[in-house]
C-alpha cells in the first residue's frame, strides 16, 4: 500500500471521478467565447439570452458564472491543472485527441497504440477501476456509469466483470428504486436523439441513486453532451451542459457531504477525455486537430491541499489512473510501470 502524507494523515477512503466529453480548456478557464455566442459561428439560437446567462465582463466572473461549483469550491478546496496562460498543462499523451483514446488513457494510465478508434472493441489493458475491483477491500464496491455506451468495452465489463451501466441499457440492480425506475422508463419510452447515449441527466441521476443505496467506494461517472452538442455546433447548449455537468458535480459533493461513510472521507476529480479545436474548429477534435491534445484536471479531498491554480505545472492525462489509485493510498503504478506515475501535488506529496 503507498500511503500518502503519512501514515497518521491519509483520510482518503473514496473516490469519485466525473468525466465531461470533449469540454474545452477556453470555456473551463475563460468563460464563455463571445465570438462563439453567434448565430454563424456558434449556431446559438439566441444571443441575448445566452449572453444574459454567461456573458459577464471579466474572465474571472465568466467563467463562475459557468462553473460556479468548480470555481466557488473545488478549486479553493482543491486544486485546477491546464490553464496554459499560466503555463499549466495537462494534455493526452495519445495523439489521437478523441473518445475511447481518451478515456482509455486516462482510466488506464495507458497511451497504447492497440486503441486507436471508438469501435466497440473489448480493451486489452486493465483500468484502475478493475485492478481496484480485485483488491478485497473494493471487491463488489467499485461501479461505473455513462452517457456514451462505448464504456463497458472501454472498461472490458467481459474480462473485469466491473459493474457498468451506460447507453440506453436499463439499470436493473436497485430493485424497488422508484426513481431508477422512472429513470430505466425514460430510457425506453423518450426519443433517441444520439443513438448511443441518452441526455446526461439519465446516467447521473441513475449513478447518484446507486451511490445513496449501495455506497461504492470508487465511482465513475461519464458525461457526454458537451461533446455531443460542440459536434452538432450548438454552442448555446454545450454550455448548458457543461453547466449541468457544475451542478452535477455540487449534488455529488453535498451528498456525500451528508453521509457518513463519505463525509471528508471521499476525493472528487473532474476531467475531460480530449479538447477540441479553436474559432471555426471549436466544433472538431482529433489527429489533426493538435490543440485538441489540451485538458485540464480538478481534484479536491481530504488528502489534495488546497493550493488552487496550478501555475508552472505539467501533468498528463496517463498520471490519472495511478493518482486515483495513490488516494485511496494504492500504488498502480507499481503493479503496472507503464503508467503515468501520480500526480504529486493531488495526492498530497
Amino acid at each position: 500500500m503507498l500511503v500518502c502524507g503519512g501514515a497518521d494523515r491519509h483520510a482518503t477512503e473514496n473516490v469519485i471521478f466525473v468525466m465531461t466529453d470533449g469540454f474545452r480548456w477556453q470555456e473551463l478557464f475563460r468563460g464563455a467565447d463571445a465570438a462563439l455566442i453567434d448565430k454563424d459561428q456558434g449556431g446559438v439560437t439566441d444571443p441575448v439570452q445566452v449572453k444574459r446567462q454567461y456573458w459577464r465582463e471579466s474572465e474571472g466572473e465568466r467563467r463562475q458564472a459557468l462553473m460556479p461549483f468548480v470555481w466557488t469550491t473545488l478549486v479553493k478546496k482543491g486544486q485546477i491543472y491546464g490553464n496554459p496562460e499560466l503555463q499549466s498543462t495537462a494534455a493526452v499523451t495519445n495523439g489521437l485527441n478523441f473518445s475511447y483514446p481518451g478515456y482509455s488513457e486516462a482510466l488506464t494510465g495507458i497511451a497504447d497504440p492497440r486503441v486507436k478508434s471508438n469501435d466497440k472493441i473489448p480493451n486489452p489493458n486493465v483500468s484502475v477501476l478493475e485492478w481496484l475491483n480485485q483488491k478485497p477491500a473494493y471487491r463488489g464496491r467499485v461501479a461505473a456509469f455513462g452517457a456514451w455506451d462505448t464504456f463497458p468495452f472501454i472498461l472490458n465489463t467481459e474480462r473485469s466483470g466491473l459493474l457498468v451501466n451506460a447507453g440506453w441499457e436499463p439499470f436493473t440492480l436497485l430493485a424497488g428504486n422508484s426513481r431508477v425506475a422512472t429513470m430505466n422508463q425514460l430510457k425506453h419510452d423518450g426519443p433517441r436523439y444520439w443513438s448511443d447515449e441518452p441526455f446526461d441527466a439519465l446516467p447521473f441521476y441513475t449513478a447518484l441513486e446507486y451511490l445513496k443505496e449501495k455506497r461504492p467506494r470508487v465511482l465513475f461517472v461519464g458525461l457526454g453532451e458537451t461533446d455531443d452538442w460542440a459536434h452538432g455546433k450548438r454552442y448555446d447548449l454545450y454550455l448548458d451542459a457543461a453547466h449541468r455537468a457544475d451542478e452535477y458535480l455540487q449534488v455529488l459533493w453535498n451528498t456525500v457531504q451528508s453521509m457518513p461513510q463519505y463525509r471528508n472521507k471521499t476525493a472528487l476529480v473532474f476531467a475531460t477525455d480530449h479538447g477540441r479545436g479553436e474559432g471555426s474548429q471549436w466544433t472538431t477534435h482529433g489527429e489533426k486537430v493538435p490543440e485538441a491534445k489540451n485538458v485540464w484536471l480538478v481534484a479536491a479531498g481530504p488528502d489534495t491541499p488546497a493550493s488552487g491554480e496550478g501555475r508552472n505545472t505539467a501533468v498528463t492525462q496517463n498520471q490519472i489512473a495511478a493518482t486515483i489509485a495513490a488516494l485511496l493510498g494504492e500504488d498502480y503504478h507499481a503493479q503496472f510501470p507503464l503508467t503515468g506515475k501520480p500526480i504529486q501535488g493531488v495526492v498530497g506529496r
